[in-house]
């Protein structure tokens, strides 16, 4: 680990003051210390987090619930309200890490933990996300950890948060402080950038920009669930994963939303697929429709190409069980 400066903020303006090209902020450490270690990540200055006003879950006006950024993921997990209104959270953030690692990380680092491509982690190996332009070993390499959706010539690695899946489902928002004290409040589309020609650069965040919290709408009710697919049963990233919300009304499909993990830089939505859904009857024939749908945008390479009947199988799976008992 090369040396670096470390500063503790007492405040917001505190942390975005210290912030900058060259800072990276730390709260609990559990993806950013490693990467440091292994000299994929140097920052020059670490800014320590743990005392700004972040940790707190909040009821909103509108019903719903704003998550400070440095809620504890496993706190997260077991809050009521969590566990009642978005039982698709607490179940994503349970099939994450272990409960080591859960009772450290936190809201907002566990949204910008890094890919666990096997390339980024090798600093012998080229790689366009750790050192731009350098080229993308993976393509031509190993590739069954890899994306299936969103890649681009110059990478094909994976967004490996659990939790993010399901909040992409469930619509929140990322709350950010901008450098300058300016706010914004982004979806999960917009705060994730694909690769293209930059995957360097993975989200829209400038330096010294502070997540402040993730918001959620009111409980979506109807079925929640998530499903994730892995080499081992704990402490093993996604192969695939998919968090789903269906609403079931006179025997229909009246709301269906959808993320899926494992497959894509980022959590991925595909919104013709929900689409489809809503309004017909749960049954085989409408559910071979919409995965044939999901998987049909899909560029496997060779390694990875188990992916495609794997998510196939994984969403049918899920959506059989979030419509069971109805006709």
């Amino acid at each position: 680990m090369r040396p670096f400066e470390f500063a503790r903020a007492t405040s917001r303006s505190d942390a975005r003051a210290m912030g900058g090209r060259h800072a990276a902020f730390i709260a609990g450490g559990t993806n950013l210390l490693d990467l440091m270690k292994l000299e994929v990540m140097q920052p020059e200055r670490l800014i320590d987090i743990n005392r700004l006003d972040l940790g707190d879950i909040e009821q909103t006006d509108d019903g719903g619930l704003k998550i400070g950024a440095l809620v504890r993921n496993s706190d997260l997990a077991a809050d009521m309200r969590i566990r009642t209104g978005y039982p698709v959270l607490s179940e994503a953030l349970l099939a994450g890490a272990s409960g080591q690692l859960r009772n450290k990380a936190t809201t907002g680092g566990n949204l910008l933990q890094r890919t666990r491509c096997y390339y980024f982690y090798d600093t012998a190996m080229p790689c366009n996300k750790r050192d731009p332009g350098s080229g993308c070993q993976a393509i031509g390499g190993v590739t069954r950890m890899h994306a299936i959706f969103g890649t681009s010539e110059h990478c094909i690695a994976t967004h490996p948060s659990d939790m993010a899946v399901a909040m992409c489902a469930l619509d929140a928002k990322v709350e950010i402080e901008t450098a300058d004290g300016g706010t914004k409040s982004l979806a999960f589309d917009e705060f994730y950038r694909l690769p293209g020609d930059t995957p360097n650069i993975e989200t829209v965040l400038q330096p010294g920009d502070l997540i402040t919290a993730v918001r959620l709408p009111p409980p979506l009710g109807g079925s929640q669930r998530y499903r994730k697919v892995r080499d081992r049963a704990s402490y093993a990233f996604a192969l695939v994963s998919v968090a789903g919300i269906v609403e079931m009304r006179e025997g229909h499909v009246a709301r269906a939303s959808f993320a899926f993990g494992g497959v894509a830089p980022r959590p991925w939505r595909n919104a013709r697929v929900e689409q489809l859904l809503k309004g017909h009857p749960p049954g085989e024939k409408h559910f071979d429709d919409a995965a044939d749908m999901l998987v049909s945008d899909a560029r496997p390479l060779e390694g990875n190409a188990f992916k495609v009947p794997l998510l196939r199988r994984t969403f049918k799976a899920v959506l059989r069980e979030l419509t069971e008992g109805h006709p």
